[in-house]
């Protein structure tokens, strides 16, 4: 996996003339956003056989008492809940960047995976081990990948990529850069559509770096 995606980034890179990442961070690889989205590999996209459970999500990896939901909850919490018990959060303000909405206390909001676990799936997911998938689902190690926000504005999205779904306008560079980084991340493909879209907004957003962790 990671091999095939770094001879397609290394090629825009080479292209580009930029330099590769630095030696204390040679996982991490770093281009132009719209560099980065014409480094996508492009495929059709194919659900047979998915099920939401093939993705076993909101473990407990570290085995502290706190699922990855709460993990994701305590990081992005604007004013910290209270944590009391196995983890149980009280209290606490959070901001859901989708629709730009302030939220008072963790039942208004879902953790949304920010590529959905359906569209993993379509886009390569399908072939991985079931423990590549549960690494995906709980992915703490790039803050990208699992956002927290608004029960509305997270089934509103549903399993709907790009060209089919995106947030609140202000922030659709935002939103676009990261799906990018976190298809990159995880060797996951674009369909067409997707492609024309990620395309079509990038030439319209900031040509800023994107920095990419790829994934084990």
């Amino acid at each position: 996996m990671k091999l095939a995606i770094r001879a397609a980034l290394a090629g825009v890179l080479a292209a580009a003339a930029l330099a590769t990442a630095t030696p204390a961070q040679a996982e991490d690889i770093t281009l132009p956003l719209r560099s980065a989205v014409a480094a996508l590999p492009v495929a059709e996209e194919d659900r047979t056989g998915y099920d939401r459970d093939l993705f076993n999500h909101w473990v407990d990896a570290d085995h502290d008492g706190c699922s990855t939901r709460a993990e994701v909850l305590l990081e992005e919490a604007t004013v910290a809940p209270e944590v009391t018990g196995r983890c149980t959060l009280n209290g606490g303000r959070w901001y859901s960047w989708y629709d730009d909405q302030e939220v008072a206390g963790a039942r208004g909001l879902d953790i949304d995976h920010l590529i959905p676990l359906a569209e993993a799936w379509d886009s390569g997911a399908s072939v991985w081990t079931g423990k590549r998938r549960e690494r995906y689902a709980n992915d703490l190690d790039d803050s990208r990948a699992l956002v927290a926000v608004t029960a509305r504005s997270n089934r509103q999205k549903s399993d709907q990529d790009v060209s089919e779904w995106l947030p609140d306008g202000a922030v659709v560079c935002r939103y676009v850069a990261d799906w990018t980084a976190i298809k990159l991340r995880w060797n996951l493909t674009v369909d067409p559509a997707e492609q024309q879209t990620l395309t079509d907004l990038a030439a319209d957003c900031p040509n800023a770096p994107v920095t990419v962790a790829t994934a084990d």
